[in-house]
């Protein structure tokens, strides 16, 4: 195969992925898109922060966040709270039933990827591991394009 054709064929599963996914997302928890379980996740993991900060974090629009949001909060997974270092600002953070959500729909994704990758020998285990994080490091266009800084004498 290719260079050419292996991109194509890149593409095409890696669309495939995202749309399974999505539509497992839905069977995990039925009020729970893929796009709100990211979103606890990061919540999760940060400990807390702002609707602009998941925004800015996973190249979202504001709206599309504020949306998202309003859904996790009308479903009581996260809540509002006061900024300790400036009370103008609002953090979101998880509820408890956000954070047993969380977990129960981790839980059931990663047995999910335990089931499907069972016969898998460990080295392509982690070949497959090594490419995922080299593909998902990559800093984007803007980055790639940027001057290199000049090296130290």
């Amino acid at each position: 195969m290719e260079a050419t054709e292996a991109v194509e064929t890149i593409q095409r599963e890696m669309t495939s992925f995202a749309r399974r996914a999505r539509a497992s997302a839905g069977r995990l928890h039925p009020e729970l898109s893929l796009v709100s379980y990211t979103l606890l996740g990061h919540l999760e993991e940060s400990g807390g922060c702002r609707a602009t900060d998941l925004a800015a974090h996973y190249a979202l629009d504001k709206s599309t966040v504020s949306r998202q949001v309003g859904a996790l909060e009308r479903a009581d997974l996260i809540e509002r709270r006061q900024d300790p270092e400036d009370h103008r600002v609002q953090l979101l953070h998880l509820t408890a039933a956000g954070r047993r959500i969380l977990a129960q729909v981790t839980e059931s994704r990663r047995t999910a990827f335990r089931e499907r990758l069972a016969q898998w020998p460990e080295a392509d285990l982690e070949r497959f591991a090594e490419y995922l994080v080299r593909y998902n490091a990559w800093p984007g266009p803007a980055a790639a394009s940027r001057p290199s800084p000049p090296a130290a004498p």
